[in-house]
């Protein structure tokens, strides 16, 4: 299981922790986390009309089942990627809920 200490060293060792006093991603050159995020979950919708589209096609007999299942592929682990950092996102919430003040 990973850890908060545990991501705030991979996120500090990555070059990407913001500096002390500082809120992220305002006015320190670095990438915003919720743009970031947007950019993710753009990609992962175009991955998955793309896979749309090639199983139309697929079905109409217009392409190869090669790019039909290499589409369908890698909209699956888009999507998987996305359901797994949603669920470290959760998870995260909830260990902070758990905090006492």
């Amino acid at each position: 299981m990973i850890t908060p200490m545990i991501a705030a060293k991979a996120y500090a060792a990555a070059g990407q922790a913001p500096a002390m006093g500082k809120m992220p991603g305002t006015d320190q050159g670095g990438p915003d986390f919720g743009a970031m995020l947007k950019g993710v979950l753009n990609d992962t919708v175009h991955t998955t009309k793309a896979a749309e589209m090639q199983v139309a096609a697929g079905a109409q007999g217009k392409a190869e089942m090669i790019d039909v299942v290499t589409a369908i592929s890698s909209a699956e682990a888009s999507l998987e990627t996305v359901m797994a950092v949603r669920d470290q996102v959760i998870a995260a919430y909830q260990e902070i809920m758990r905090m006492p003040i």
